[in-house]
């Protein structure tokens, strides 16, 4: 059973990598059962998720998900089967664990930011997060990480042993293919894309002194998009858009529906992600099997994400940012980068993701049943 509670509404990557592997796991399902968990007063499904992941039970409790989490995080009750019935695994989506009486616990890490710049994260996480992680990658029956970056920090700083951590990285979405054939491997586009949660561990901040920097040097740079929800952290350095030398030269949409983000990645010159952490990146690979060239920061997982696509950068450095955004619109280098950056796509499979889930799941089900014994 997975928790599908990031994926109702509003999807960030987390939403994003819970939706795609239940349905790499659906598609592959060789007679197992497999639920999604969702838990919200409010916040429903969507109407057409029976159709997307067909076979699969829609568990979806309609309880507040705030007393729900306090429970969870603080009092380890109530067991998640005395909402669901019987379950043989649950997979949490979060550092901490979904409390269950008999199935076999599993969390999901896809960073540790909370822990080294708590100031980065948003509220649940500096509440929680950082004082449950260790006691519950201790307690649980397996940890899945979607990068080697994210299992080497897992290891290092919670000393979990590495036969009790997978990796199960996101694969690439169906639908950048034909984005990938419309653009034919050629610069092209109007745009420089921000798509991500706009928060401080995003360095929204640095962002816009870079874009500000090339702007100096390129009066014909392309306007600066940014897409995603918009936190409060970063309401201050947002309204540096509306004033000079970005006033009408950056757009800020917050959220977008799917139909929006693909039509962004559509008419994007340049993806721009130089986030102070990340546990994968998926817009990175999103723009890759796009066909639109990246640029990213040397921190976290993004060097391993984008591999010979992208020349990672200091996020601390706004001049490099900016050398490196230049450098990419030229026409010559973007083609390599394209190049470069549809093969790595290659490397990213659904089917992969859901071998390494069900493998994860079997060595879970394994250490729950010498833990009951």
């Amino acid at each position: 059973m997975l928790d599908y509670r990031p994926a109702l509404r509003e999807r960030s990557g987390v939403g994003e990598f819970v939706h795609g592997l239940a349905g790499a796991l659906a598609a592959s399902a060789a007679g197992d059962e497999l639920a999604v968990l969702s838990t919200s007063w409010k916040d429903r499904p969507d109407p057409n998720l029976a159709a997307e992941l067909p076979g699969v039970q829609i568990i979806d409790c309609r309880v507040p998900v705030r007393p729900l989490t306090w429970a969870w995080n603080r009092l380890e009750w109530p067991p998640v089967e005395w909402l669901t019935g019987a379950a043989d695994i649950i997979h949490a989506q979060t550092p901490v664990l979904i409390p269950a009486s008999k199935a076999a616990q599993v969390i999901t890490i896809h960073d540790l930011g909370f822990l080294d710049r708590p100031e980065r994260s948003d509220a649940e996480m500096r509440r929680d997060f950082p004082r449950l992680v260790a006691p519950h990658a201790a307690r649980a029956d397996h940890v899945v990480v979607s990068s080697r970056y994210a299992a080497g920090e897992v290891a290092r700083q919670l000393n979990v042993a590495a036969d009790r951590i997978t990796v199960c990285a996101p694969g690439t979405p169906a639908w950048t293919l034909p984005i990938a054939r419309e653009r034919g491997g050629e610069p092209c586009g109007a745009a420089l894309l921000f798509i991500g949660t706009l928060e401080p561990r995003k360095n929204i901040g640095g962002l816009l002194d870079a874009y500000a920097r090339l702007r100096e040097r390129r009066q014909d740079a392309p306007p600066l998009v940014l897409i995603g929800r918009i936190t409060d952290s970063v309401q201050v350095v947002l309204r540096r858009t509306s004033l000079a030398p970005l006033a009408g030269h950056v757009k800020v949409t917050g959220y977008v529906t799917e139909d929006e983000r693909r039509r962004a990645y559509r008419t994007a010159r340049v993806l721009l992600l130089p986030s102070f952490e990340e546990g994968f990146g998926l817009p990175v690979l999103e723009a890759m099997a796009c066909g639109v060239p990246v640029v990213v920061s040397n921190r976290g997982s993004l060097p391993e994400v984008a591999g010979n696509a992208a020349r990672p950068i200091d996020p601390e450095n706004p001049e490099a940012i900016a050398a490196e955004i230049a450098r990419l619109l030229d026409a010559e280098a973007a083609r390599q980068a394209i190049a470069e950056g549809l093969a790595q796509a290659g490397r990213y499979t659904w089917e992969a993701a859901a071998r390494a889930a069900r493998e994860a799941y079997a060595r879970a089900v394994v250490a729950r049943a010498r833990r009951a014994s």
